[in-house]
């Protein structure tokens, strides 16, 4: 732990050092990273708890928020520590800076453990070097990144970790509490979660020894998700959505616990006894869950299908893999078949029954995570994760074998390009060298102008142009709006506000009087657009001539009173005059 710890440090200091411009400009990338800073800076300014809506986009009431606070605490309590010595705004920037490398410690810790239990107590650095590897996964723990989902890996760090544990008390509380921990912050990996309890259940029907990891699990599953919830859940999350963890996946969780309790406490003999018992329990949770909740089995954000088809399903990471471009999709995807092919020879070669139960329950979460890639690749960065242990077994056991040979050649030459290839990084070179998509020039003016109006310095200058406002604008615009100025916005990309996201898209490709009439009734002043930021063109393909397709090309209407800015500045503004 201590070795683990201190190379942490390492890769955090590097980390924060490598991209300080970036921090000390507050430049949080994402609009959920956006969204977690205003949620904090609610908490510390006195906003209740319990309380997630979001005041400053669609005001007067604002929007709701489907997280937890629990993600908060750690970026609060930083700020709070930094504060009196830095002042509030550096303070903030050290929090967003420091705050996403803490998750990644955990993840370290736990993948080491596991590691250390199913390889070898040495081979956790090839586990730490590999894990740096991860594109996609180590992308959620750096400096600004401050979001729910580096938490979520950690947390199925942790559930890998007690699926490898040979303590099968201590193995079950941390998959429980883990699954627990991460159904508290969010359900993104609500069926990884799913798919660790299958495993703990399927290991007692094949072992009945296995009781003691089973009940451990279902008591801290349980017992964790009623804490979580009662410690964390908004008061929007009280009513039976199914998107968070409300009353809906509570009842889920404790019903679940507490059949798997109840399997182990009777632990029958037969292995036909036991599988006939937990095929009755799953029944009984999956009809009750049909019966009770009927309005969850379909997409649990519950959105309708003209918000679904006109924002939802063209939100690019919850699409297939195969959807997407190679030089994304291919260095994704590497990684969780090596993982597997570890997993499956290190089964095979087990020296004891424990480390082969543990690497077929390895094997078929890895399987599992590879297989959401074709539903989302939002599954991508917990893909990586879990084929760590997979592919440090292959490294352990590969590249010794170079290191022993008596061609010095062999050595090193054959060694690392043994190593490249089991760590999957030999998929940047592939991608570098192989280029199989065709060049899109769109796209790099696209990111261009993304990038240009998310700046600081050009939203500061939204700041000294006009006077506090509410201003109507794109709805991925919203949330860095808000953090970087002091105007308000309509909408953000969160699927429970229907309403603002589909108004600002109806404004948008509607006509010019439908655009006034909904931008007073949310008591819009001011217009801001983004010319060439991925949701115009989204605009401009659906309707092109509608309201922005003729703003594009020039034609504005006389009620839209321009307002000069620099010269090469990557907005335009008007005042909206509704006395014309």
């Amino acid at each position: 732990m201590r070795w683990t710890l201190l190379a942490w440090a390492a890769i955090a200091g590097w980390y924060l050092w490598q991209r300080w411009g970036l921090v000390n400009a507050l430049a949080l990338g994402d609009t959920d990273d956006n969204m977690r800073l205003m949620q904090v800076r609610g908490l510390l300014a006195g906003q209740d708890w319990f309380d997630l809506r979001q005041y400053r986009l669609s005001p007067p009431g604002g929007l709701d928020i489907h997280w937890s606070r629990l993600v908060d605490l750690p970026i609060a309590a930083l700020i709070l520590i930094f504060q009196p010595f830095t002042g509030t705004a550096m303070a903030e920037r050290l929090a967003v800076g420091i705050a996403p490398t803490f998750p990644l410690a955990v993840t370290m810790l736990a993948m080491g453990a596991a590691v250390r239990r199913l390889i070898a107590p040495a081979a956790w650095p090839l586990a730490v070097i590999i894990l740096m590897g991860c594109t996609a996964t180590m992308v959620m723990y750096l400096p600004l990144r401050i979001d729910h989902h580096g938490w979520q890996l950690a947390c199925l760090a942790l559930t890998v970790m007690g699926l490898a544990d040979a303590s099968r008390l201590r193995g079950g509380l941390t998959v429980g509490l883990a699954s627990a921990g991460s159904l508290t912050i969010g359900l993104e990996l609500l069926p990884f979660c799913a798919m660790a309890g299958a495993i703990v259940a399927l290991r007692w029907m094949w072992d009945r020894d296995e009781m003691p990891r089973m009940r451990a699990y279902g008591l801290s599953l349980a017992g964790g998700s009623s804490a979580g919830f009662v410690l964390f859940a908004s008061n929007a999350n009280y009513a039976m959505r199914c998107d968070a963890l409300t009353p809906v996946w509570l009842s889920v969780m404790i019903a679940a616990g507490a059949l798997l309790f109840l399997l182990a406490q009777l632990n029958p003999a037969g292995r036909i006894a036991r599988l006939g018992l937990a095929a009755i329990a799953g029944a009984i949770v999956a009809g009750g869950f049909a019966g009770l909740f009927p309005q969850c089995l379909q997409r649990p954000e519950g959105v309708s299908d003209e918000l679904a088809n006109t924002w939802l399903n063209n939100v690019r990471e919850a699409r297939p893999i195969y959807k997407h471009s190679f030089a994304m999709a291919f260095p994704i995807a590497v990684l969780p078949v090596i993982g597997l092919i570890g997993a499956g020879f290190a089964a095979w070669r087990a020296r004891t029954a424990d480390q082969l139960v543990a690497w077929v329950a390895i094997g078929l979460f890895t399987a599992f995570a590879g297989a959401m890639l074709l539903w989302q690749v939002r599954a991508g960065p917990a893909a990586q994760l879990l084929a760590v242990p997979g592919a440090t077994w292959l490294a352990w056991t590969v590249v010794p074998w170079f290191l022993g040979h008596r061609w010095m050649a062999v050595r090193v030459l054959g060694s690392a390009a043994a190593f490249l290839i089991v760590s999957g990084l030999f998929a940047g070179f592939v991608v570098k060298w192989v280029q199989v998509d065709p060049p899109r020039k769109m796209r790099a003016v696209v990111s261009k102008a993304n990038a240009r109006c998310a700046s600081a310095s050009a939203m500061r200058m939204l700041d000294r142009t006009i006077p506090r406002s509410t201003l109507f604008t794109h709805v991925d615009l919203g949330p860095r709006l808000i953090v970087m100025t002091r105007h308000n916005g309509i909408a953000g990309p969160y699927h429970r506000n229907e309403r603002a996201i589909l108004d600002v898209h109806h404004a948008f490709t509607g006509s010019p009087d439908a655009f006034r009439g909904i931008a007073k009734r949310y008591g819009a002043r001011y217009l801001l657009v983004c010319p060439n930021m991925a949701e115009t063109t989204v605009y401009r393909a659906r309707q092109p001539n509608g309201f922005y397709g003729q703003l594009s090309k020039g034609k504005v209407p006389e009620w839209l009173e321009p307002v000069p800015l620099y010269t090469h500045a990557p907005y335009r503004l008007w005042r909206i005059r509704y006395d014309r």
